[in-house]
């Protein structure tokens, strides 16, 4: 019977986790973007709206484990597929794999427009609430520049690990941080102890009252929404800080929250 019980248990985590839905849009230049919805409260508009993004190298996998949790906590969520990345966690980034079909070489910078027609898709179609931007390493960087930028699209921004990356694509060594500037919605920033020093600079340029950072008290190699991961030993602080920040600024609907 225990054994029996265990299966059960088990089965029921799987199911948990694989609870999305995965739908396809159309980017500026006609690929295709991919991307996962978890629903906390499908039916329900106003529902706080979370966009994932990935970090290199990487796909929507990064968020399998995170996505759950967010939904449990009361948020709707859409985890994309930049076009610059390979995969993770055994899914497949694929609209890298369209890109580069398409004869694309696309950089860093080439996932603005991604990041931004998902912005779109999510308003034209789910959220009529808040919609946070979730980026991990440099999508956290061009999360936080979009949010500057088009301050009416996007209400707040969780940023894990960003960061000055764009140097080698002729970007100011300043770009980010100067046009943090001009944020004005509230902010969450994480990371590791040792890459505090790459963002210490933009959480200080940003221009909203309603800032909060976290490093953990321990040093790891965690890097972006990884740090998240159960597998990292600093994760429950981590996700003692997001959910801290995120029920204080973006509360869930009572329906939806946990």
């Amino acid at each position: 019977m225990k054994s029996f019980l265990s299966i059960c248990v088990l089965l029921t985590a799987s199911l948990r986790l694989a609870a999305f839905e995965t739908v396809t849009f159309d980017a500026f230049d006609g690929i295709d973007i991919t991307a996962d919805l978890y629903w906390a409260d499908k039916d329900n508009p106003e529902t706080p709206f979370i966009i994932l993004l990935h970090q290199a190298g990487y796909s929507r996998g990064e968020y399998r484990e995170i996505a759950p949790k967010l939904v449990a906590m009361g948020y709707n969520c859409m985890a994309v597929d930049l076009r610059s990345g390979s995969g993770v966690n055994n899914v497949l980034n694929e609209t890298a794999r369209r890109a580069v079909d398409a004869q694309q070489t696309p950089t860093y910078l080439d996932t603005t427009t991604d990041i931004l027609d998902a912005v779109f898709y999510v308003r034209d179609h789910y959220a009529r609430g808040s919609v946070i931007l979730w980026g991990s390493s440099y999508s956290a960087s061009l999360a936080l520049k979009l949010a500057a930028d088009r301050s009416r699209l996007v209400q707040g921004v969780v940023a894990f690990s960003p960061g000055e990356y764009f140097v080698s694509l002729e970007k100011p060594s300043n770009w980010i941080a100067d046009s943090s500037r001009k944020l004005e919605v509230p902010v969450f920033i994480a990371s590791s102890r040792r890459e505090a020093r790459l963002w210490q600079l933009i959480f200080h340029e940003i221009y909203s009252d309603h800032k909060v950072s976290y490093v953990p008290e321990t040093s790891g190699d965690e890097h972006g929404s990884r740090a998240l991961w159960a597998d990292n030993p600093n994760h429950d602080g981590y996700w003692t800080a997001v959910s801290a920040f995120l029920k204080t600024y973006f509360p869930p609907n009572p329906a939806s929250g946990k």
